[in-house]
């Protein structure tokens, strides 16, 4: 992360959002949008995240304005927290900046029977085995093995495909965002080396920031949509944070490979090459977006898997069933993906490609992409935070698809870089200390807890508090971790 702090203009549009003004750069060809509070704001200034969100607004084709969310930090071309929709008609481009390294990476959330009292003597037992059976940590390969045919029908098929391997039911697949499938994926875009990659990743966590999180719901602050979610005070949850591991890492690299010439050939002036880009329609863009939708299918796939290796855990330890401990699927929300939707700009609706880096779609009640049995409260918004303080459930709202494309944020939002954190950690054992707070952590290495240590990030309270109070979606429940497994 940058050291230098932003010394660009920040005029306040209002108490949760922020204007860099297009006038700021030539070349920009709409404003900046970056939604936060004053609480946020100081922190804000010190990162060079908004000089990317005015860097962005120069993509061609691009609507509205260049936005991001109050999980805003620096990452590679987009902030992470970035969003931009782009009009195909308008020479509108694709940027594989704006979905991330990480496709598809997203988080899921698992509700069970079991209350904080049954669950609490059994918590260390429990992370243990979860950390056992549970594959984590770089490059780690898993159980599960797909390649050749059984792959190409992964990469096509997304999660439906598991339900002919019986890893996943029909209700799994309903309760996922886009039912775990991005049609148009084509698995001949993907390079051999990216599915080399992933054949034996698929049901593993990965590293960094991803985690299995056993939970407690701790607050309930809208009683209609937790109970239309199955949210109840002091109920155990699992919540998933992983994506489409090194095969989406693959693609994304593959990708900026493929376009780095693009921006020259098609007469694309960037102020920032880690931006590059390609129209939608042209033959660089498009093969982008069919390998980059597979990489999508291959990351539902496997939080699937990570869902279906906690259920058989749970089971092992309280003794009964996944079914009968009612371990059912809440959602699936991904955070890096781009996607084509019908949206209202300036009064017209039109088809764009929405880029979400870092970022959560949120669709009001009535939308017909939230699933049938939400659809009268909305789409659940999913928006894990720290190892040592709290998670959140929200529901989409109105507001999401009048001011954010139907986004929200993601999650609490990096404040310290990994080396920082480190430097932080010096002399500390942050697993003892998660402990004394009630949370035991498992992970590879003492290096991984402290890169990943809850004062490396913002307090996601004050983060969901300003999606909250601009309208883009609405607090429902609260979750206290317990136990944590990260790689």
């Amino acid at each position: 992360m940058p050291k230098e702090t932003f010394h660009g203009p920040l005029e306040q549009v209002d108490a949760c959002c922020y204007r860099i003004p297009k006038s700021y750069k030539p070349g920009m060809r709409v404003d900046g949008l970056i939604f936060a509070n004053e609480t946020l704001l100081a922190q804000l200034k010190l990162d060079q995240a908004p000089e990317q969100v005015a860097n962005v607004a120069f993509l061609p084709g691009i609507q509205h304005a260049s936005l991001a969310m109050p999980d805003i930090h620096w990452g590679y071309g987009f902030c992470i927290g970035g969003v931009c929709a782009t009009d195909p008609d308008e020479g509108g481009v694709i940027s594989p900046g704006g979905v991330g390294y990480d496709i598809n990476c997203g988080v899921r959330l698992c509700r069970t029977n079991l209350s904080y009292r049954e669950v609490k003597p059994h918590i260390k037992q429990l992370v243990d085995q979860l950390f056992r059976d549970v594959p984590t940590g770089v490059g780690k390969s898993g159980r599960f093995t797909f390649k050749g045919k059984d792959l190409t029908r992964l990469l096509n098929e997304g999660a439906s495909y598991l339900i002919s391997r019986d890893l996943a039911t029909q209700s799994d697949i309903d309760h996922t965002e886009a039912k775990g499938f991005l049609e148009g994926a084509d698995p001949a875009a993907v390079s051999d080396h990216a599915k080399l990659r992933g054949a034996e990743q698929c049901g593993t966590l990965g590293s960094g920031n991803h985690f299995l999180e056993v939970q407690v719901v701790d607050a309930i602050f809208d009683e209609e949509a937790a109970s239309a979610f199955g949210l109840e005070k002091d109920m155990i949850c699992v919540m998933i944070h992983s994506g489409s591991r090194g095969l989406g890492y693959q693609v994304c690299d593959d990708a900026l490979h493929l376009l780095r010439k693009a921006p020259e050939k098609y007469g694309i002036e960037l102020p920032d090459r880690q931006l590059a880009c390609a129209p939608v329609n042209s033959s660089e863009g498009q093969q982008y977006i069919a390998a980059m939708r597979a990489a999508a299918n291959f990351a539902w796939c496997n939080r699937q898997l990570l869902m279906w290796q906690a259920r058989e855990v749970f089971a092992r330890i309280f003794g009964r069933t996944w079914q009968e401990l009612q371990m059912n699927l809440v959602y699936d929300v991904c955070h890096n993906i781009a996607k084509l939707e019908e949206h209202t700009v300036n009064g017209v609706k039109k088809k764009v490609w929405v880029h979400r880096k870092g970022a959560t779609r949120a669709f009001p009640p009535g939308h017909p992409e939230v699933p049938p049995i939400y659809r009268k409260v909305g789409q659940p918004v999913i928006i894990p935070g720290d190892m040592g303080r709290a998670s959140w459930v929200l529901v989409g709202q109105p507001g999401s698809m009048e001011r954010t494309f139907g986004t929200t944020c993601h999650g609490a939002g990096r404040a310290m870089s990994r080396t920082a954190a480190l430097k932080h950690a010096v002399g500390r054992r942050i697993d003892k200390e998660l402990l004394s707070q009630g949370v035991v952590a498992r992970a590879q290495s003492h290096k991984g807890l402290a890169e990943e240590q809850p004062k490396a990030y913002k307090n996601v309270d004050d983060v969901v508090d300003v999606v909250h109070q601009a309208g883009l979606s609405k607090k429902v429940a609260r979750m206290r971790p317990i136990g944590v497994i990260k790689g």
